[in-house]
Order: structure tokens, then sequence, then C-alpha cells
């Protein structure tokens, strides 16, 4: 199963893309495999030498004990630490984030997409909008 954040594409320019593991309890591992995750607004944070996923929403699973869960919890990201050092030197220099793209399954492991990405302005996403419409447009016209 994969699960994409569309809101990202629309938000940010994207720039390089990389891929990370994260750390999940049993019941949030069947909720993503059977595609119970949103990660609209959620983005990556550095802690002490850590990252961590935040604001990324796990619905609970349907048959788990729903007693003292949080969707919204902050999660733990698996990078060697060569990479947290180079990530995290590349976003302090630059305005950059990082956003998480998707997150999928892989055999038995579930990974978290992760890009690069620089805010984009509103007018730049009007200018993205408006593109696709005549885009759109021109291709209704062909077909006709």
């Amino acid at each position: 199963m994969k699960i994409i954040n569309k809101r990202a594409f629309f938000d940010y320019e994207i720039l390089e893309r990389f891929e990370a593991g994260i750390n999940l309890i049993g019941a949030e591992v069947k909720a993503v495999r059977l595609g119970h995750a949103d990660l609209t607004g959620s983005f990556v944070k550095f802690i002490g030498s850590e990252a961590y996923l935040v604001n990324a929403k796990i619905f609970p699973y349907q048959y788990a004990r729903p007693e003292g869960y949080d969707e919204r919890r902050t999660r733990k990201l698996l990078l060697h630490k060569k990479e947290i050092i180079a990530l995290k030197g590349r976003t302090e220099g630059s305005n950059l984030t990082i956003v998480p793209l998707s997150i999928y399954t892989t055999k038995t492991f579930i990974k978290v997409g992760l890009a690069f990405g620089k805010g984009k302005k509103k007018f730049e996403k009007k200018e993205v909008k408006k593109k696709k419409d005549i885009d759109r447009e021109i291709e209704q016209e062909i077909a006709q």
C-alpha cells in the first residue's frame, strides 16, 4: 500500500528525494498496511541527533485497543548518523524543509519517502494552477 501526500507537491517545490525507515508500534503497522494514514501538514524535525516525523496522522487500527492512542504523535525516523548530519546541515544552511511525500511498504518494512522542499509563494501556486487549466483546455480541444 502506498499513501501519497498530494499537498506537498502543491505547497513545495520538490528538489531531492530520499527514503527512511520509521519506528511504529504494532497497531500502527497494521493501519498503514491497510492505508489508514494521512501525511498532509507533516514535516521532519531534528531533535538532538535524531530525526522525527511530526504531525503525521496514522488512524487507529480497528481491532486494537484505543486507550491512550495519539494519532498525531511524533515518530522517530530510522536514518544513519551520517545521513542525519548531512540532512541537518543542508536544512540549516538554507530555507529548505524536509517533507514526507509518501509512506509505503516494501516486503516486511515500512518506509517513508522524503524530499527537500522549498516553499512556494501564493502567486507561484496560482501560476501552476493556471498552467494546468490551460493545458487541460488544449487537451479537450485536441480530443474533439
